[in-house]
């Protein structure tokens, strides 16, 4: 095929609404773009022509926004399954007997203090934190679910029965040992967003030796921490 007839061919293509790709498919030949922008730069498109290359484009842009989410996950689930391995191997070399320690950090964070309580109270939205909670007291003093009283803070448009139900077969606590609790006024008028807001989950139980002997770990724990960083100094 002459070089007048394959440039008449491609001007005929392109005043049908063909993109250039589209004209290189029909063709079977590879012509460069700046060769093809070059033989039709006078070319009169049709009206609806501005319509399919925008719609082109949304197409391409929606196709490699799914591709870079793809890869995101990828790369996401990758770095998750290296964390995974982390720690699952922090964990073989830890002690069991820690197991206060990691309840006393987890007291000083989440829990309620001596000064404000007497006794035991950790509250927190977290189900993780809370039946770690519930774990750790059971193993470290042999307090079970059975033993702890429970209340829920919540919204004014949440239903509070299906939330003592939600917490109560999520912790293991009897509906009967939670206290009748009132939704919080400032919330009164206004919409939960958040559909997988539970509410905060209250846990309490008599203890009060225990809470100074939680608090009394993670005191010493940061002094040995300080003066142990004190002596690498030296």
């Amino acid at each position: 095929m002459s070089k007048t007839i394959l440039r008449k061919k491609v001007r005929k293509l392109r005043s049908t609404g063909k993109t250039y790709t589209e004209i290189r498919q029909v063709l079977g030949i590879s012509i460069p773009k700046s060769t093809l922008s070059n033989w039709c730069h006078d070319v009169i498109l049709p009206n609806w022509y501005t319509a399919k290359i925008r719609d082109i484009n949304h197409k391409s842009f929606t196709k490699a926004q799914t591709m870079a989410w793809a890869s995101m996950r990828r790369k996401r689930e990758l770095f998750l399954n290296q964390v995974r391995r982390e720690a699952k191997w922090v964990l073989k070399k830890f002690n069991p007997e820690g197991l206060k320690i990691v309840l006393a950090m987890l007291y000083l964070g989440e829990g309620a203090k001596w000064k404000g309580h007497s006794g035991l109270l950790l509250g927190s939205s977290d189900q993780t934190i809370v039946l770690l909670y519930i774990s750790l007291l059971e193993k470290c003093y042999k307090i079970k679910p059975s033993q702890l009283k429970c209340r829920i803070s919540y919204r004014a448009d949440q239903n509070i029965h299906k939330l003592e139900k939600y917490w109560s077969n999520i912790t293991g606590v009897p509906k009967e040992n939670f206290y009748k609790t009132k939704p919080d006024p400032r919330t009164k008028g206004k919409k939960t967003k958040n559909n997988d807001y539970k509410g905060v989950c209250v846990i309490t139980c008599a203890g009060s030796h225990i809470q100074l002997e939680l608090e009394e770990i993670a005191k010493l724990l940061l002094e040995k921490l300080r003066a142990h960083s004190l002596e690498e100094k030296r």
